[in-house]
């Protein structure tokens, strides 16, 4: 089991299906006409406050009861790394990670939890029914301030959502409860703040009922605004999350013309560096200066060239003599430039689902790259996080990355570090 050193609490006993455990209730009445002063407050506040980030982004990740992971909270910086030996949960983490990111986009949880029994805790015990199950959650800063989501799955006898709360400002904005569990839905209640306090419903135990919240609210009253604003806030934030793991032996060889957007293991690089150098003549030659600090011999330009067959290679520039094919490239050389492209461009680049509706000023996008330092040396590692931090720093383009060690890392400002034991 791994113990984060940032984690709060001791280990959590075992449990069978997990729960969102329920809040202490007041008076509706009371409880409205004080959280909705506060809750209007701190907008205020925050609006009258020209310096807040007002950027979508997850600040915090719970593993509550997640494979080995109990009662953890990971804070998330512009830049965080998780570091440990192996086995210690950092791949679970990044991979907890991507899995809320995809509900938030609106997959189903078959989609995001294609193995649901390897969440589980393994020492959880099933209850009288046979049910056994795990519990997640996240914090996404912003406009609206902190916007806790928490999330218990049922993953056996059958994979559902039985718990769910959206909560912000001390407001439990929605809250759902699985009661019938010969149906396929569980019963919803979110905010309203109207003639009546809150609205139930029905919603399917297969889907983030937060990310359906704006196909149900109608925004009628300042209730159902704040629980649409935060519901927003919190989609926006996990939407905004581009998994990448570069493959250096796909990407090698020249590879078709297509769409110009980067998938996750990089294998279509040169395609994405024949739209890119034309088109942000800045951005590629920061690249190229990141190249010339990460790769053997001189480096004055990177190129991208088409070929007779309709496929497009690309080569280093060295500047004097022949052009150097990628195909020749190490490992490591071909995995920092692919994370350094990934860091200097953003999503416009990116194959990521982003949402469009929402300006960019309003969101940041989250580098999700397991196996961060994986085959560079200490120099190549050592640049790639600092044009990290350096993005970090600019608010656009946050990074979480996984690594066995992170000595190196402390020199680095602006770099978080969650140490993992086994």
């Amino acid at each position: 089991m791994a113990v984060p050193s940032v984690s709060a609490g001791p280990a959590a006993a075992d449990a069978s299906v997990a729960t969102v455990p329920a809040q202490s209730r007041e008076s509706d009445e009371s409880r409205e006409t004080r959280e909705s002063r506060e809750s209007g407050g701190s907008r205020a506040s925050r609006a009258c406050d020209a310096s807040a980030d007002v950027r979508a982004r997850i600040t915090e990740l719970r593993l509550s009861a997640f494979a080995g992971h109990r009662r953890a909270e990971f804070p998330l910086g512009p830049v965080t790394l998780f570091a440990g030996p192996s086995g210690s949960g950092k791949t679970t983490a990044l991979g907890a990670y991507e899995a809320l990111a995809r509900l938030g986009g609106g997959a189903s949880l078959f989609e995001a939890f294609p193995d649901p029994v390897a969440c589980v805790p393994q020492r959880a015990r099933p209850d009288a029914g046979g049910r056994r199950g795990f519990r997640i959650g996240c914090t996404a800063d912003g406009a609206e301030g902190p916007v806790r989501l928490d999330v218990a799955v049922q993953a056996e006898p059958a994979l559902r959502i039985v718990g769910e709360r959206l909560t912000a400002g001390g407001v439990v904005l929605l809250e759902t409860a699985l009661r019938d569990p010969g149906r396929r839905t569980v019963q919803a209640a979110w905010h309203t703040a109207g003639f009546a306090p809150v609205t139930r419903a029905p919603l399917p135990d297969d889907r983030l009922g937060t990310a359906l919240l704006p196909l149900r609210v109608a925004g009628k009253t300042d209730g159902q605004r704040h629980v649409l604003a935060a519901a927003e806030q919190m989609v926006v934030a996990l939407r905004s999350v581009f998994p990448c793991d570069p493959r250096p032996e796909y990407m090698r060889a020249p590879v078709p013309t297509g769409s110009g957007r980067l998938l996750p293991g990089c294998d279509n690089l040169a395609d994405v560096l024949w739209r890119t150098r034309a088109e942000c003549g800045r951005r590629h030659g920061l690249l190229v200066e990141a190249l010339h600090a990460g790769c053997a011999g001189p480096v004055t330009d990177l190129a991208a060239e088409p070929l007779p067959d309709g496929t497009v290679r690309a080569l280093l520039d060295r500047g004097a003599g022949p052009r150097t094919e990628l195909a020749r490239l190490g490992d490591g050389e071909l995995r920092y430039l692919a994370l350094t492209l990934v860091l200097l461009t953003g999503p416009g680049v990116l194959d990521l689902d982003v949402p469009g509706e929402v300006p960019d000023a309003l969101r940041t996008l989250t580098v999700l790259a397991d196996g961060f330092d994986r085959c560079l040396d200490p120099g190549q590692r050592g640049e790639l996080l600092r044009t990290a931090a350096r993005m970090g720093e600019r608010g656009h383009i946050r990074c979480v990355g996984a690594v066995s060690d992170a000595s190196w890392a402390a020199e680095v400002p602006g770099v978080t570090v969650v140490h993992l034991d086994v």
